[in-house]
């Protein structure tokens, strides 16, 4: 079940912020409470020590201190600093979460690229009769949960929750 819960919950949890902010600009609170109580419920049921989970919390803590200067500067969202610590929980601190964060920049990027060029093209967009979300074009702020799910996505295969649970497997 462990093992389970592994493979499902965080990606679960990425895809519905990523869609939630994509259609309404916000990323629930219970999106990042149920990925930190499922990293501490799941940890050491698949054989994580304390050590190794002290390490995962120091993870999350320095990433919240990060977000929480962006949040406090204006430059990121509160659902996004939220998003971004509860999932930097599940990589660690090592490689993977350097991995994590470089992966969230490049998707970064590209989103705003997209969603500023779809903001220029609003007025065709909408003549066209294309369906893009109405939030997507008015909105002055980037739905960055979409940017931390691919993020995510991309290198949680690599993490060593993933890693521990391979392990376990075979």
């Amino acid at each position: 079940m462990a093992i389970a819960a592994a493979f499902v919950v965080f990606p679960f949890c990425l895809a519905f912020a990523a869609i939630s902010d994509l259609l309404t600009m916000t990323i629930p609170n219970r999106v990042s409470a149920i990925l930190i109580c499922a990293f501490v419920v799941v940890a050491p049921l698949i054989g994580l020590d304390a050590g190794q989970m002290a390490l995962h919390l120091a993870a999350a803590a320095l990433v919240f201190a990060a977000c929480f200067c962006l949040f406090a500067l204006g430059v990121m969202g509160g659902g996004d600093a939220k998003l971004l610590t509860a999932s930097a929980i599940w990589f660690g601190f090592n490689a993977s979460l350097a991995t994590f964060v470089l992966y969230i920049s490049a998707f970064g990027g590209l989103l705003t690229l997209a969603v500023l060029l779809l903001r220029g093209q609003e007025n065709a967009i909408i003549a066209s009769g294309i369906p893009v979300p109405r939030l997507l074009l008015t909105a002055k702020k980037i739905p960055y949960g979409i940017a931390i799910a691919l993020g995510g996505f991309a290198a949680y295969p690599s993490s060593p929750l993933m890693a521990a649970v391979l392990a376990r497997l075979s």
